[in-house]
This record gives structure tokens, C-alpha cells and sequence, in this order.
């Protein structure tokens, strides 16, 4: 039967749609794991309806109150539970990567909120005092991480179920690694299969790891030409009850960055979102923000403009200001000024060792650490050269470099250059006034994984980190 169903499908399963699709259907949660998430959910927030009227009215509440508030909040559950299904509280991959439960479960619940206020304040609904619906959502939403995180691990009895990894690399070698070596995940990786040369050598070889395992996972690898060709065979294996995941995806979930192994021109062009079009709401409304914010963070900042002057000319008495410019979106030169910083301005013509010729300046670290050198910044945002939130703008000079020796380098450059960004706030290794491939291939790595994932949501994220960065550094 399953080689029937691998020689019916090999055909179908070489379009990029269908293999989309299969991907998507197997990395839902099993039944059993998904009936016990939608009952526990719906259960947990009746309880909260509950202890919502138990806390307002100060007693159990009676049958009369109860049949009250059933419909409306019988209704208001049922759609918390599709917007639940539909943000992915029920897919396989937040039962196995429990630490992503708490952000996703939280944002969700602002959603649910906004559902709630909307429902009670303009629909004809004869329920009062409303106050009600802001303590049921405090109460569910704790009460909906105490199910999660705690009882939902016991009564499923799938704290760690076996699977197997199938590709080679050093990307693969970390997700193995990070998932064998840390308790938080509910999975664990038996063993690691590396292709074969051809496609029934890799399925015979994943066969027998099934089998010798038990795996109940196969995490594959599917930029690897091999395993992909295995994809008829992968697919078969869903009816044995195997849950198959693309291993990028997990990589994606897990590090919060692209996986560089794995990406190509199909990944470019699938997750870009620029040959669709469809982010133009999206950059419509950045745009109205970045002009907002910008000017308004323009004109505040201007209280610190004399304190830089007279900070600098003390100091040294060289100029205020630098200007240099940078690569923006797709390519284009921009320029931007900055407070100096620096001894001098090498525009990134750097010495034979690959290392500035410029030294910090003492007055140049405080204004780094506060990022107060980056203010003036804020009308190149208003003028539309950058944006508050991207990719970190580069030199030209070094652009020329990394676009030589680091593949895809130049995707970056699908957006604006932001005044922070994904690859800011999360990649440790910043390189600085020096050449540095290695980790600046690492950091493609997050401004990849931004370009992907932009969203207001995302972007609302990376500012609030910032300004907690920020905080912690003037608290020194």
C-alpha cells in the first residue's frame, strides 16, 4: 500500500504547490493532541466565565446569573477558539517548542480582546457592567497559561516523543544539538540520518530509522536535493501516523533566524513578499508611522543637539556631524548623518588588515552606548531613505566585499534600512570598523528571517526591545 501510494504521487509531489501543501497538513497536531487542546481551551475559559462572576459579585453565582451570561460569552468562546486555531495554538509545532506558548498565547489574547470589546460595546448585548469582560480576560488569560505550560504536558503524556533528523550540515548538527540538549522541547532526536546518493538508498535509509527508533517525527531537510526526490515516500508515511516537518521551519521557530544552508533563489522569491505584492498594506501603513514617529522623535531630539556640540568641540573641536553614505532599498545609495563619533570618517576604506584607521572617541562611546549618535538619523526615516525598523544600513565599500563572499547577501536589500532591527537586538557578535564575513553571514542569517516574518506586530517588538536595550545601558 504505501509503495502504491509513493509511485500514484511521485508525479504530483514535484509541484512546489502541492509540496507546500503537504508540508502544511503534517505539521498540524495529531487528533487526539488537537481534541485535548480545543476541549481544554474551551473548558478553561468557562472556568474563567466562573471565577470572573465569582470575583465581581463576590459568591458563586447563581443559575439565573450563569444563564446571563451564557450566550453572549458562549459565542464570544466559540470564536476565541477559531482564533486560536487560526493563529496556531493547535499545530504540532507549539506542542513541541513549548517556550513559544507564553508570546503566541498572549498575543492572541490582545486579538481576543479587541474581539471581546468590540462584541460587548456594539453589539446589542444586555450585559452590565461590562467591567466583567476585563477581569475574565486577565483571569483566562493566566488561567490559559497555567492549562498550557503545566497540565496540558501531563494529561497529553507527550513530553517527549522520538523523531528522527534527515539532512546534513552544520545548521542541522545545531537543531539536534539544541533539541537533545535542553528539556524545555517535547521532542527528542533518536537519531540522524544522512542522505544516501540516490533516492531508494535515503528511503531505505529513513525506513530503517523508523523503524529501529519508533520515531513518531521525521524532521527532514528538504533543500537537499535527495531528501526532496524522498518526498513521495515522506508522504506515504503521514498514513502510518508520522508527522512529517521541514527541518528549516523548525530551525526558523526554534533560533529565531534563516537558516543560510537553506536557502535559495525559490526561498527568496516564496518569502520576499515582493513578487506577490501583498505587502502593501503593510508598507503603506509603515510609512505613515515611520513619518509620524520620525518627526516626532526628530523635534525632541533636537534638545540634545547642543549638549552634543559643546560635548565634542570640548573634546577635540572637530565637526558635529558625519555624513556617509550607505546602501538603501534595493541597492540605492542614500546618504545619512550621524553625530561623530569617531576620530575621523574612512567610509569604510578600510586598512590592508580589514580594521579602521579611526578610533572611538570618549565622548563617541557615550554617544554609541545611547545611541544619541543616531538621532540626527531620524530625518533620513522622515525623508523615506530608512525606516525606523530594518536592516542595519551598510557601507558600500563593505557591501561589495560581503556580496563576493557571503550568497544572497544582496536580499537584504529587498527593504529599507532601518534605525534598529531584528539582527540588532538578537545577533551578539556585531561586527565593527572591521571586515568580519563569518559573523556578518550570521547576521544575514536574522535580517533573512526579518525580511520574512516583517509585520507591525514584528516591528512593535523590536522598538519596545530596543528602548528596554536602551534603558538597561543608561542604567549603568
Amino acid at each position: 500500500m504505501r509503495c502504491y501510494l509513493a509511485s500514484q504521487l511521485g508525479g504530483a509531489l514535484k509541484s512546489p504547490q502541492i509540496r507546500v501543501s503537504v508540508l502544511a497538513m503534517t505539521s498540524i497536531t495529531n487528533s487526539r493532541t488537537g481534541s485535548i487542546l480545543v476541549i481544554g481551551d474551551a473548558l478553561t475559559y468557562i472556568v474563567s466565565l466562573v471565577l470572573t462572576l465569582t470575583v465581581r459579585y463576590g459568591e458563586v453565582p447563581s443559575k439565573h446569573l450563569l444563564a446571563w451570561h451564557a450566550i453572549p460569552f458562549g459565542i464570544l468562546i466559540a470564536v476565541f477558539i477559531l482564533v486560536n486555531f487560526s493563529a496556531g495554538l493547535y499545530d504540532k509545532q507549539v506542542t513541541v517548542i513549548r517556550d513559544r506558548i507564553q508570546g503566541l498565547l498572549l498575543r492572541v489574547q490582545v486579538v481576543n480582546i479587541l474581539i471581546g470589546v468590540t462584541f460587548f460595546y456594539l453589539a446589542p448585548v444586555a450585559i452590565a457592567p461590562k467591567a466583567n469582560l476585563i477581569i475574565f480576560f486577565v483571569i483566562s488569560t493566566l488561567a490559559l497559561l497555567l492549562w498550557r505550560m503545566i497540565m496540558f504536558p501531563v494529561v497529553s503524556h507527550t513530553r517527549k516523543q522520538s523523531a528522527i533528523i534527515v539532512g546534513t550540515g552544520d545548521d542541522l548538527e545545531d537543531l539536534y544539538k539544541e533539541l537533545n540538549g535542553n528539556r524545555k522541547y517535547a521532542l527528542i532526536f533518536r537519531e540522524r540520518v544522512t542522505p544516501g546518493l540516490t533516492t531508494d538508498e535515503t528511503v531505505k535509509l529513513i525506513n530503517a530509522a523508523v523503524k529501529r527508533t519508533g520515531a513518531s517525527v521525521i524532521v527532514a531537510d528538504f533543500h537537499d536535493r535527495v531528501v526532496e526526490s524522498a518526498m513521495p515516500f515522506l508522504y506515504s508515511m503521514v498514513f502510518s501516523g508520522i508527522q512529517i516537518v521541514d527541518a528549516s521551519k523548525m530551525y526558523e521557530t526554534i533560533f529565531d533566524r534563516i537558516p543560510l544552508s537553506m536557502v535559495g533563489e525559490r526561498w527568496l522569491v516564496e518569502n520576499s513578499g515582493t513578487a506577490l505584492g501583498n505587502r502593501k498594506v503593510y508598507d503603506g501603513l509603515k510609512r505613515v508611522i515611520d513619518v509620524v514617529l520620525s518627526s516626532v522623535g526628530g523635534i525632541i531630539s533636537l534638545i540634545f543637539y547642543p549638549f552634543v556640540y559643546i560635548a565634542i568641540k570640548i573634546e577635540d573641536r572637530g565637526p558635529i556631524f558625519i555624513t556617509q553614505e550607505r546602501v538603501g532599498k534595493n541597492g540605492k545609495l542614500v546618504k545619512i548623518v550621524k553625530f561623530r563619533s569617531m576620530s575621523g570618517n574612512d567610509h569604510g576604506k578600510y586598512g590592508a588588515d580589514g580594521v579602521s584607521l579611526v578610533t572611538v572617541t570618549r565622548v563617541g562611546k557615550i554617544l554609541r552606548n545611547t545611541r544619541i549618535d543616531e538621532l540626527p538619523q531620524f530625518w533620513s526615516v522622515f525623508r523615506g531613505d530608512m525606516s525606523l525598523v530594518g536592516p542595519r544600513s551598510e557601507l558600500p565599500t563593505l557591501v561589495g566585499i560581503y556580496e563576493k563572499d557571503i550568497p544572497y547577501y544582496n536580499a537584504r536589500h529587498l527593504v529599507k534600512p532601518g534605525l534598529s532591527g531584528w539582527a540588532q537586538i538578537y545577533h551578539e557578535n556585531h561586527p565593527h570598523h572591521a571586515i568580519d564575513t563569518e559573523d556578518t553571514s550570521d547576521k544575514l542569517s536574522y535580517d533573512l528571517y526579518y525580511i520574512k516574518n516583517r509585520s507591525l506586530a514584528l516591528d512593535a517588538k523590536i522598538v519596545l526591545r530596543t528602548l528596554q536595550i536602551l534603558m538597561k545601558r543608561v542604567g549603568r
